[in-house]
């Protein structure tokens, strides 16, 4: 604090006098017969000076500042008191000489304590005839909600602003070493910024947008004396009233008059202002996430709450956490994209209406960085009014029998990321992708085959006589969803057309704890109590066979992140929703900074991305795809796009995940008052899933560079490749016998193909040549020579005869 320069006989004056008023004070508290006596001075005296100087004094709670990612729109506020400290410099002097014409005339004068006042008080007070006066000056009030604010316990607030001699006297011996440590502009800058104004407005800040909608640094003449006139009494003075509205008029007019009196405006300023209508707005700032910008983003706002409450960067305990962020004044640059969670908001509620049942869910993250840019769900985000319900009844008939409502078209549950009730929804097929990646990490290329029949017999050991069971068995027997899956299939064609025969087989060759663990690494948490219990018991995980086609349960948000982490080749980034934190002083806290580290080798996830722009059918220059869940995606968003639709038994959930290298977008469809819902969740639909995900991308990605992803390379494509033994005419059972031996898989085609081959012998095999080691190799059965075409009569045929293969094994045409 800057000192001032005092006259140093002032000083001992004010004291000597403060001291003996003080006695005075004191004693007529006590004794009023013996108040002015010299034995009561002497005691006051020494009293006042024993009186503790150095006025700790706290920072008042300042409001919080949410805004979205370019930093400047806002995003919503945060407060328990609507205050937000600004500079004397950016204050309109009007509102300066308005709060000295109201409370203070000889503020710039005394040394922060009026001696005159107080006499004046003494006398007027003692009389009795006349109404009560008070002697404080700005400096006394300033330090009265100093120590008020600054109280660590109810009976200190109590104590600094109890109408006792003893508060006086505390305030007066602070005031004076106040007034010589702080100059008077410090003065009066601080009391304006802790000041009550009423409405919930506490500072010249906050009062000024809450009744006039515009900085302090605007505020008229008439303007700044009605807010003068508020502090002596905010409650009974409040214009937004029928009852304040005429007592703050005549406190307005009051103070103009006193600025005038004190020369601070002229006698025409004086007229023209008192003249002039009073008008308020009423507006109060908007608190929390149920009052964000714009409707749609309190979802957002939510998850980033959550997140911060989760943070011991901001203290020890969930309440410390939420006063510091509720009173410390920060400046808060989130990842919110506008771009991306208008359209996201637009493309849900096209999908699914609020009042729908069913929750179409987008979550939006940044590859390589985690930053959170969209959630949006056809949600209100608010709390239902119990007086007034807008809930439609429970979807789950045991709630709904109970009277519960359900969660829509308001609820404050954290449907997109999860928490409480909410431990998420199956994703279906979009699982596939870790075991996908499991594989690649175990050194099985992109082309590796295997031959999916349309129903696959598992190792896997599940419950007897269950539905996913074979037939008169124990063990996990999946099917395809269409029998034409049937075949040999590559990584590119299992992933593009979603066969489940393929990748439970595949996962019971990596390993289905593998696939687990990689699913973790992605992001993956098992909030439901049997998926944890599932994924940490040893004997539990390695019988999952089922994992790989969804049935563990996940949030839109994860998904998007783990899909975001193959995007980013391989770079794992924590979800966050801060792009940056600055505190009231302006500094930087490191805390926004994204936390990322490398899990997967860029080769694995670049081909994992290469198989995922099969589904989607953006088929690249290394990629061999063979059909596509949802091949609309690539026109839609018009940029190069990777990702994988899922569906659950039944349709009870569907999902898409889309992505770019800029943004991943993952969208999942389900009920979440009742996951056992018989309401069938649609894809491609304009009330589905895929419309909502596609659409947020597009228009997410518009203006933004169409970036390619890299594409993988090596033996991650192909693998150590080895030549294919001959098997031609030899029988069937040799032809498996001598290609298990090469280290093959053999499997025989069911069609017959005509060759010079005996009928029933080997005719060939698919693929000949080169295949990947311990890939399957078809064995093509012969039909025998082909039978030549009947003569008949007719003109006589001229030129070669037709030619026919010449290599026994192969098929014609």
């Amino acid at each position: 604090m800057r000192k001032r320069d005092h006259n140093i006989f002032a000083n001992a004056a004010s004291l000597i006098i403060c001291g003996l008023l003080a006695g005075v004070v004191v004693a007529a508290a006590a004794f009023p017969a013996v108040a002015m006596s010299g034995l009561a001075a002497k005691a006051g005296a020494e009293t006042f000076a024993a009186l503790p100087r150095e006025l700790t004094v706290a920072q008042a709670p300042q409001i919080s500042y949410l805004l979205a990612k370019d930093g400047k729109t806002p995003l919503a506020t945060m407060y328990d008191e609507n205050r937000r400290n600004v500079k004397l410099a950016d204050i309109s002097p009007h509102m300066r000489n308005a709060i000295i014409a109201a409370e203070d005339h000889d503020f710039y004068k005394h040394n922060g304590v009026d001696l005159n006042g107080v006499a004046r008080a003494f006398v007027n007070n003692q009389s009795g005839t006349n109404g009560r006066q008070g002697a404080s000056t700005l400096t006394m009030q300033y330090v009265r909600l100093a120590i008020a604010y600054s109280a660590t316990h109810p009976a200190d607030v109590v104590a600094a602003t109890e109408d006792t001699g003893g508060r006086k006297l505390r305030e007066m011996r602070y005031a004076l070493q106040i007034d010589k440590e702080l100059s008077k502009d410090e003065i009066l800058e601080r009391y304006l910024n802790i000041a009550s104004f009423g409405n919930g407005a506490y500072g010249i800040y906050a009062a000024s947008q809450v009744y006039f909608g515009k900085p302090p640094s605007k505020l008229k003449i008439e303007e700044a004396a009605m807010l003068a006139g508020m502090v002596k009494a905010p409650t009974t003075n409040d214009p937004t009233t029928k009852a304040g509205y005429p007592l703050a008029l005549d406190r307005r007019n009051y103070v103009i008059k006193n600025m005038a009196d004190i020369k601070a405006i002229t006698e025409a300023e004086r007229d023209k202002a008192m003249a002039t209508k009073m008008v308020v707005k009423d507006k109060r700032t908007p608190n929390g996430c149920v009052s964000t910008n714009k409707k749609g983003w309190g979802f957002f706002c939510d998850y980033f709450y959550r997140w911060w409450m989760q943070q011991e960067t901001f203290g020890s305990t969930s309440y410390d956490r939420e006063r510091r962020l509720k009173s410390g004044g920060y400046t808060i640059t989130t990842t919110l994209d506008p771009q991306a969670q208008d359209g996201a908001d637009k493309a849900v509620r096209r999908a699914k209406g609020i009042n729908a049942k069913e929750a179409a869910m987008v979550a939006v993250v940044e590859p390589g960085t985690g930053r959170v840019r969209a959630l949006a769900v056809n949600r209100v985000f608010k709390i239902d009014d119990p007086k007034r319900p807008q809930n439609k009844p429970n979807s789950d008939p045991v709630k709904r029998k109970k009277g519960i409502k359900g969660n829509y078209p308001n609820t404050v549950v954290p449907l997109l990321s999860g928490g409480g009730d909410i431990k998420g929804y199956q994703a279906g097929s979009t699982f596939k992708i870790f075991t996908l990646v499991a594989a690649l990490e175990k050194g099985y290329p992109l082309s590796y085959t295997i031959n999916a029949q349309h129903q696959f017999k598992s190792n896997y050991i599940i419950k007897k006589g269950s539905k996913a069971a074979c037939p008169g068995t124990h063990f996990y027997c999946p099917k395809n969803s269409s029998p034409s899956m049937t075949g040999i299939q590559t990584m590119w064609s299992g992933f593009g057309k979603s066969v489940n025969t393929f990748f439970v087989d595949l996962e019971q060759r990596v390993g289905a704890e593998n696939v687990v663990k990689v699913a973790q690494r992605l992001g993956i948490t098992f909030r439901d109590s049997d998926d944890a219990e599932r994924a940490t018991k040893e004997g539990g995980v390695n019988q999952w066979g089922a994992f790989t086609l969804g049935v563990s349960q996940t949030t839109p948000l994860e998904l998007a992140n783990a899909y975001a982490t193959l995007a980013a080749d391989g770079k794992y980034c924590a979800p966050i929703p801060v792009q940056e934190i600055k505190g009231p002083d302006g500094k930087k806290l490191d805390i926004a900074n994204p936390n990322c580290e490398q899990r997967f080798s860029p080769q694995v996830a670049r081909a994992a991305v290469d198989a995922a722009r099969c589904p989607v059918g953006d088929k690249s220059s290394t990629s061999r795809c063979n059909g596509g869940t949802a091949r609309e995606t690539k026109g839609i968003v018009n940029a190069p796009v990777a990702g994988k639709s899922g569906t659950t038994d039944s349709d009870k959930t569907a999902a898409l995940v889309a992505m770019t290298k800029q943004y991943a977008v993952a969208g999942i469809m389900a009920d979440p008052d009742y996951p056992q819902t018989n309401a069938k969740m649609g894809h491609k639909e304009p009330w589905g899933i895929n419309p909502p995900v596609m659409e947020t991308l597009r228009d997410a990605m518009k203006g933004k560079p169409r970036i390619d992803f890299t594409p993988p390379g090596g033996k991650i494509i192909n693998g150590d490749q080895k030549s294919i033994p001959g098997v031609s005419c030899l029988s069937i059972d040799a032809a498996k016998s001598k290609l298990r031996d090469a280290g093959f898989d053999p499997v025989v085609s069911g069609t017959p193909v005509s060759s010079d081959c005996p009928k029933n012998t080997a005719a060939g095999t698919t693929p000949s040549g080169k295949t990947i080691k311990g890939g399957v190799v078809s064995i093509e059965v012969s039909a025998g020579a082909p039978v030549a075409p009947t003569p008949t009569t007719g003109p006589t045929q001229t030129g070669p005869p037709p030619v026919l293969p010449t290599k026994p094994g192969r098929p014609r045409g």
